[in-house]
């Protein structure tokens, strides 16, 4: 099992309950497919630095995960297809990139 860690970025014009509706796709695909979720983070409605789609906002959303390597494909394929999903990036995590997520999450918790 390889860690990793996905950002994704969702179109401004969807509701709360679209948005929330897509996240939850996303985790199930994942969790579907033997992966263990380790963190998940909503960023919220934040500007882009150039537009996308002719827009210049976006609703981003992390994933951070546990999963076999094979999954990582379909998981993008999923992403490709959905008009909704503005852009992504998914990138397998080494032992600094995760001491680092375990320190951001702790600190996000004791900012909360």
């Amino acid at each position: 099992m390889n860690n990793y860690e996905t950002v994704f970025i969702l179109n401004p014009v969807l509701s709360e309950e679209q948005i929330k509706e897509t996240v939850k796709k996303y985790e199930d695909f994942l969790v579907s497919r033997g992966a263990e979720m380790v963190a998940k983070e909503d960023w919220g409605l934040r500007k882009l630095a150039y537009p996308i789609q002719h827009k210049k906002s976006g609703f981003y959303h992390l994933f951070e995960f546990q999963a076999p390597g094979e999954v990582i494909e379909p998981l993008e394929l999923e992403f490709r297809r959905d008009e909704r999903m503005m852009r992504y990036l998914t990138v397998k995590l080494d032992k600094h990139a995760i001491a680092w997520a375990e320190k951001r999450r702790k600190r996000n918790k004791e900012k909360a």
